[in-house]
């Protein structure tokens, strides 16, 4: 391992492994996962009326480390795919730039997706069903000769399905297991998980805007390739609006455990936000996309924070 890792002029020889690790771990859906995570524990400790116990924290700790290693291996995995396509992309990610050989990625990959699944293993079985499922997906979608990202519904259905539905679901009932609470899903955890699967599937649609150039010289089908770039952003803010609607109208109708006035005024006030800041993006520049995109990611992260203290104000 010393002689693959000291091989070249590498990001570890100038004191920079780690941020190119960073770099390499996505930082955008590191902080997704771990809010997800989180939240959820916070979520099912209101909902199960269940108080905080330092006894609790390993068990919470153990899940977070295990999906932060499912999520490097998920995204690790894309990028060993796809070197030739980020050079155009998204050159300064490690692969593509230089700083990790090819080895070095696939020796990641395989570290963080192993301790993945042990980890989840020895912290139980809703946990470890919903890693291994997830890296499952995630394999599907970046690896040949399956591939699911060459597909726009496949590649979206994959990505809203992970992060909408099977987080959300399995972290819910892998902290009801360890709280000891009813394993059922309540009616608060469906509205997060349903809001989470539309946000989500915005993400998806949304993030192939910046990487049109690319994916195009690459034969990578995309929404964005197919209808446009404008058709997309417009799709995009539309399905965002719906989510934020949708949550107010559950706030109206006073969902059991879900503290409704909090619910209803947050989310009219990022709604806002989010038109107020979509308006300003020009379709023609290429960064100013990318930063609307890592906004819509800001939203996402906001999310897993404003749906726990509604829960847990109720």
């Amino acid at each position: 391992m010393t002689k693959q890792f000291s091989g070249q002029k590498s990001a570890s020889l100038q004191g920079n492994w780690l941020y190119a690790l960073w770099k390499f771990s996505r930082p955008h859906t590191i902080i997704g996962t771990s809010l997800s995570v989180f939240g959820l524990y916070l979520v099912a400790l209101a909902v199960g009326s269940q108080d905080f116990a330092v006894t609790q924290l390993l068990s919470v700790l153990g899940a977070w480390v295990a999906c932060l290693c499912g999520n490097v291996y998920i995204v690790g995995l894309n990028q060993l795919e796809d070197i030739d396509i980020d050079k155009i992309n998204k050159p300064h990610l490690p692969l593509a730039s230089g700083e990790f050989t090819r080895k070095q990625g696939q020796l990641i990959v395989i570290m963080t997706g192993i301790l993945a699944l042990v980890l989840a293993l020895l912290n139980g079985p809703y946990l470890f069903g919903m890693v291994a499922l997830s890296l499952a997906i995630g394999t599907a979608y970046s690896l040949p000769p399956i591939r699911l990202k060459r597909f726009p519904f496949w590649a979206a259905l994959c990505i809203f399905s992970v992060r909408g539905t099977i987080v959300n679901l399995g972290l819910y009932l892998h902290f009801s297991w360890i709280l000891k609470n009813e394993i059922v899903i309540p009616w608060a955890v469906w509205v997060l998980t349903i809001f989470i699967l539309v946000f989500t599937f915005a993400i998806a649609i949304f993030k192939d805007i910046p990487d049109l150039e690319g994916d195009r010289q690459y034969n990578i089908t995309t929404f964005t390739i197919q209808l446009g770039t404008q058709a997309v952003f417009n799709l995009a803010m539309w399905v965002l609006t719906i989510c934020y609607l949708g949550i107010v109208i559950v706030g109206v109708l006073r969902v059991e455990s879900i503290n409704p006035e909090f619910l209803i005024i947050s989310h009219l006030v990022v709604l806002c936000w989010l038109w107020v800041r979509s308006l300003a993006v020009d379709l023609q520049d290429k960064q100013a996309i990318a930063q609307f995109y890592q906004f819509i990611w800001k939203l996402f992260f906001l999310e897993y924070l404003l749906f726990p203290l509604a829960c847990l104000l109720a």
